[in-house]
């Protein structure tokens, strides 16, 4: 059974950082891309960052750039995203999932985790 499991969430404060990992299960995590996700409250869910299986080529949307980082164990079939000077405006439920290739397009990545609440606030 695939399955991904985001932990590592929690409150911070504006300029903390947290870090976060994506567990996967019943499948091997280097054959596959991962990507991170967030959606905040009422919001459309957005593309965070993605790290392809071929080369660990990375991508990152431009309001994270230079503040997160991504990265994956593939001995530990775990993908992490370091956070740094969070803001306010990172609040949110982020999620990571699972594509053959990093794309912008959500619709590309099949298996997702439940996601993990970050709340950036004083």
């Amino acid at each position: 059974q695939v399955q991904l499991v985001e932990s590592g969430g929690g409150l911070v404060q504006p300029g903390g950082s947290l870090r976060l990992s994506c567990a996967a299960s019943g499948f091997t995590l280097d054959d596959y891309a991962i990507g991170w996700f967030r959606q905040a409250p009422g919001k459309e869910r957005e593309g965070v960052s993605c790290i392809s299986s071929s080369d660990g080529s990375t991508y990152y949307a431009d309001s994270v750039k230079g503040r997160f980082a991504i990265s994956r164990d593939n001995a530990k079939n775990t993908l992490y995203l370091q956070m740094h000077n969070l803001k306010p405006g990172d609040t949110a439920v982020f999620y990571c999932a699972t594509v053959l290739s990093c794309s912008d397009y959500e619709y590309d990545y099949d298996y997702w985790g439940q996601g993990t609440q970050v709340t950036v606030s004083s």
